[in-house]
Order: structure tokens, then C-alpha cells, then sequence
């Protein structure tokens, strides 16, 4: 009996604890950030990339210290995570203040300094020039597209510049050029011959892959060649139907992925070759018209293998348009809908985008500084370089510009742009990014006013 009684009274005790509340308290909440856990350090143009949680918390509500602060403004979820772009240099924290029952938490990130954005840094007084493009047989000039060798075989020394020359020497002629060269990365750099073919007219964008095999779009041809590190030209992609390549750009292998090329047309479509010999049109309808010399067509492609996008350069409508997650887009994945009526007397407008993969596309930027851009480069910081054409430029409007676009700043253009040459207009093509041994960014660009490859630092 005693037994059962203290356990009848252990029980109503314990009803009696619950009826007077003692654990039922209302819990304080908690906020932490998790991302960034340290002070960090980014260019203007590039995201921060936030993550929170909370405990017993009901809302939450977060601020900047700054006004540069970006998006992070507002109600937020109780825990998540957001990549936010601040819109001006300085120092700054992001707080999230969260309440619930029990009270209020506020969570601080530790200091995040934003650096002027990379295009922003570099001097156009410390522009020097490598050297000529002109093949030393052929003579061969008007230098368009422009890659960085990534190892040394045969003719090629690692980081040596490779060009390809879009015109010929006997009648400097645009369209008709068949040279590609290389130039040691050294001022003063003489070049010397890689490769002279037919197969190579009207050569206008490059692509190395890792073996230095050399990948060669050609306009007139309507060839997308392949060229050995030893200057033997090959047509691996004969079988393959383009319509006037004029943009081409390797992705690396990664996982089960094999190395892939995508490749550009005057016709407005975008082709993936995989290597394997797989021949995928994956989209179509970017605005295209003009001949040598004042073409306007899909070109200045550029891969990020960080995020799988490929970045394309629509020189018809002045715009920067990113395709992510391409190495998924199925045939016929993507239509551009650039309103292509006007295509021969360019700007188009701004395109759309439909098909089933049409979620995948988007405009970075558009208008504003470029002037049927041509050419781009992957920045350090996953930011774009672009470059403008100048084709049809309005009186007033500066020519030879570069300018800095952004994939996740509100607009795309970052920072102001900068004139590279201040000649005749259109002497910008080719151009490439790469670190130098101290970590700073270095560009080279083609310059065709005088047939040479320029270099461009800090």
C-alpha cells in the first residue's frame, strides 16, 4: 500500500508541476550567422553569401549597418541563407533580429569590406604592349581571337598568348585571314607561326584545351577546326553543320562529364560538341546580320565552371546573357525571342527568352555602356569583362570601351568603364584574364588598331 501510495503521489505532484507552469516558460530566442563566420573581404560586383538560423524564434527582421548594404532588407525566414551584393565600397555587417515569446536575439555578422571591383583597380596608364600579331611569313593582321596556353608543348610555352588573325597579309582583307600565332606574355614579345591553313579563314575565337590542342572558330571556312601545340590543323567537327562559327568556348571535364565545346554561329544558334563527338544545337534565335568587319551575332562565349554557366555576348541587342546550368540544356532548349526584325539596322531589343529549358536564361545587362560588344572574359571573381565592337557607333559615344558586368549585381554593369584605346573605333576583339604571381589581375587584350596583343594591369 505505501507503495502504490508514493507512487500516486509522485504523479499528482507531478500534474501539479505542469498546472503551475514550470515547463512552460517561454524560451529566448536564439539568431546566429553561420556564413560569413569571419571577417571577409570581396570586390564591388561580387555577392556575400549569408546563412542564419534561429531557435523558438516566431520572425525575424534584418538590416544593414550601411546604406551600401544590398537586399538584405527586411522580413526573413527563420533560418536560410541569401547571396547579397552590395552596392558600394566600404565596411559594413548585416544583423538579423529575431523575437519570439521568450524575448529578442539579434545576430551580427563580423565586419565585410568591400573592395573597388577588379575592373576598377586596373590603371589604363600601365597598358604596355607584348607585341605584333602579324605572322612573320604570311603577314597576316586584324587580331581577334585570343587565348592563354595552359601548358608547354610543342611550339607552346605555358601562358604564352595565342592568336588568330582575321585578315590575310596579301590584301589585309577582313575575313580572309589563316594565321594563328603565339607571343610570349613579355613586353617586346616577337610572334612566331603556329599554324597557316585554309581551314583557318576568317579564324575569329579561340579555345585551348589542357593538352594546348588549339580549338579555332572560322567564319568564312565555316569550319570549327582543331590545331595541334606542333601547327597541324584537323577537322574533327566536319560532319557537323555550323552556320558561320564565330564564338567558341571549352568546358573542362568534371566528374562523369567529359570535356565539351560550345560554338556560336552568325545565324543566331548556339551548338554543344561534346567529346565524345555528341553534336547538340541547343539554341537558337539570337539576332544576327552584317558581314566581315560589322557582324552581329552571338559571340564572345565564356564558361564558368564554378556555376556551369556559360556566359554569351549578344552584340545585336548590346546585351550580356548567361545560360546556367548549360551542360544540361537539351536540343532545341532554349529560343531567343530577339526580335530580330530590326537585325540589320542593330540595336535589337533586349531578348526573351522560351523553350523548355528557357528558365536557364536570363540578361545580365543591357545597353547603357556597351556598344555591340564582342568579346569577354572570366574574371578571378566569377565577374565578366566585356568589350565592345563599336559597330555603328553614335557620334558622342566613347569607343574602345571594357566594362565590368556582374551576374549577380542589381543591373550587371559594375563600376565605370574603361577606354583601352583611344584611336579609331573597334579596336577591341580578343581578350583573356589571368592572375600574375602576386595574385593581381592582369588583361590582355587584342588591339586592332595596331595589330598587337596589350596588356593591362593594375
Amino acid at each position: 500500500m505505501r507503495a502504490r501510495g508514493f507512487i500516486f503521489a509522485s504523479a499528482v505532484t507531478a500534474v501539479l508541476l505542469v498546472g503551475c507552469g514550470g515547463n512552460n516558460q517561454p524560451r529566448t530566442p536564439t539568431a546566429m550567422f553561420t556564413s560569413p563566420s569571419q571577417p571577409s573581404t570581396i570586390n564591388l560586383g561580387d555577392a556575400v553569401q549569408l546563412a542564419w538560423t534561429t531557435t523558438d524564434a516566431t520572425a525575424c527582421t534584418a538590416q544593414a549597418s550601411s546604406t551600401i548594404g544590398g537586399a538584405f532588407t527586411g522580413s526573413q525566414p527563420l533560418s536560410g541563407q541569401a547571396a547579397v551584393a552590395p552596392t558600394g565600397t566600404g565596411t559594413l555587417t548585416y544583423a538579423l533580429t529575431c523575437t519570439g515569446s521568450g524575448g529578442k536575439a539579434t545576430a551580427t555578422t563580423p565586419d565585410i569590406t568591400v573592395k573597388p571591383s577588379i575592373v576598377g583597380t586596373l590603371s589604363t596608364t600601365k597598358i604596355t604592349t607584348v607585341g605584333s600579331t602579324r605572322d612573320p611569313v604570311e603577314k597576316g593582321g586584324n587580331p581577334y581571337g585570343l587565348a592563354i596556353a595552359p601548358a608547354s608543348t610543342g611550339l607552346i610555352t605555358a601562358g604564352d598568348l595565342i592568336v588568330c588573325n582575321f585578315n590575310d597579309g596579301a590584301t589585309d582583307t577582313q575575313g580572309l585571314g589563316t594565321t594563328i600565332v603565339g607571343l610570349h606574355p613579355t613586353a617586346g614579345a616577337m610572334p612566331y607561326r603556329i599554324a597557316q591553313s585554309s581551314s583557318l579563314k576568317g579564324c575569329n575565337a579561340l579555345a585551348i584545351q589542357p593538352d594546348n590542342s588549339i580549338v579555332a572558330a572560322a567564319y568564312s571556312a565555316n569550319q570549327v577546326s582543331s590545331v595541334t601545340a606542333t601547327g597541324v590543323v584537323s577537322s574533327p567537327f566536319a560532319s557537323d553543320k555550323f552556320s558561320g562559327p564565330w564564338g567558341v568556348a571549352y568546358a573542362p571535364a568534371s566528374g562523369s562529364a567529359p570535356g565539351t565545346l560550345y560554338v556560336s554561329n552568325a545565324d543566331g544558334s548556339l551548338d554543344r560538341i561534346t567529346a565524345q563527338g555528341g553534336f547538340t544545337a541547343i539554341a537558337s534565335g539570337f539576332c544576327a546580320s552584317g558581314v566581315p568587319g560589322a557582324i552581329f551575332a552571338p559571340a564572345g562565349l565564356t564558361y564558368d565552371p564554378a556555376t556551369d554557366t556559360l556566359y554569351v555576348v549578344d552584340t545585336s541587342s548590346n546585351s550580356v546573357v548567361a545560360l546556367q546550368k548549360v551542360s544540361a540544356i537539351d536540343a532545341g532548349g532554349i529560343i531567343v525571342n530577339g526580335q530580330c526584325k530590326s537585325a540589320s539596322a542593330p540595336p535589337t531589343p533586349t531578348p526573351t527568352f522560351s523553350g523548355a529549358a528557357a528558365a536557364s536564361a536570363r540578361v545580365l545587362a543591357s545597353g547603357g555602356p556597351l556598344i555591340a560588344p564582342i568579346s569577354a572574359a572570366l574574371l578571378s571573381d566569377g565577374n565578366l569583362i566585356v568589350a565592345n565592337a563599336d559597330i555603328n557607333i553614335a557620334a558622342g559615344q566613347t569607343p574602345n570601351l571594357v566594362t565590368e558586368v556582374s551576374p549577380v549585381f542589381p543591373g550587371g554593369f559594375v563600376g565605370t568603364p574603361l577606354q583601352l584605346d583611344a584611336g579609331a573605333a573597334g579596336a577591341l576583339f580578343g581578350i583573356v584574364a589571368t592572375r600574375d604571381s602576386q595574385g593581381n589581375e592582369v588583361i590582355y587584350f587584342n588591339d586592332d588598331n595596331s595589330s598587337t596583343v596589350m596588356m593591362l594591369t593594375k
